[in-house]
């Protein structure tokens, strides 16, 4: 469901048509459009051992369970080349947004000119977070190689990397996982088979669309 700010607001608009005319660019193997986003899974440890399905009867798994603290997940999406890569890390600090945009700059696209990210206003996204995990001159670096674009507030769902989220956590995420390590084994494996397949996300919302369908967001113009 969309979630639309209460009263007109020209910078919700602004940034709206900003994200949707990326969206609208042709595919650039040297200025690819990523979108990035963030997500948490809860660690749930079995308690008792599962007892195994037979014949007209499932398998069944006790209620109880031990908590192991939580991941991040952080989703970096491709949608023009329908390919998503997922890092699960610890937490979700600045240090480790940081060394996600390294990762995506020097393992993911390393002979791209430079990344077109789309992420959300999260406070720790933006070049101040490489400069607190980074030298001045690596945090430079990257973030000269990065094109900058944020969703407005209230205006997550533009970010496709979001979407990607929703599946992973539908298709993956359900069933309870006692370790990072099995996480990331579970993780990898969707990812693997996503990308395989080149499944794509149908984007169709343009920026004409949404000068009529969301008109009311629109400011009233202003004659002097």
């Amino acid at each position: 469901m969309w979630c639309l700010p209460p009263t007109h607001d020209a910078r919700f608009v602004a940034c709206m048509e900003d994200v949707l005319s990326v969206y609208a660019r042709p595919l650039d193997a040297q200025r690819p459009v990523v979108c990035l986003d963030e997500a948490a899974k809860q660690l749930l440890g079995e308690v008792s051992p599962a007892l195994p399905g037979r014949p007209g009867q499932v398998e069944r798994v006790d209620c109880q369970y031990e908590r192991n603290g939580t991941c991040a997940l952080f989703m970096l999406f491709e949608p023009l080349a329908a390919q998503r890569f997922v890092s699960v890390r610890d937490r979700r600090t600045a240090l480790d947004y940081a060394h996600v945009v390294q990762w995506m700059c020097n393992e993911l696209y390393p002979d791209a000119d430079q990344i077109v990210v789309v992420q959300d206003n999260l406070n720790t996204h933006g070049p101040h977070s490489l400069y607190q995990a980074f030298a001045p001159e690596e945090a430079r670096r990257l973030s000269e190689r990065i094109e900058w674009h944020y969703t407005p507030k209230h205006g997550s769902w533009l970010n496709m990397a979001e979407l990607e989220l929703s599946v992973l956590a539908r298709q993956c995420l359900r069933e309870r996982m006692g370790s990072k390590d099995n996480l990331s084994h579970q993780v990898q494996a969707w990812q693997h088979t996503r990308n395989q397949t080149a499944t794509r996300v149908h984007w169709h919302f343009t920026t004409q669309d949404a000068r009529i369908k969301l008109h009311r967001l629109y400011p009233q113009l202003l004659h002097g």
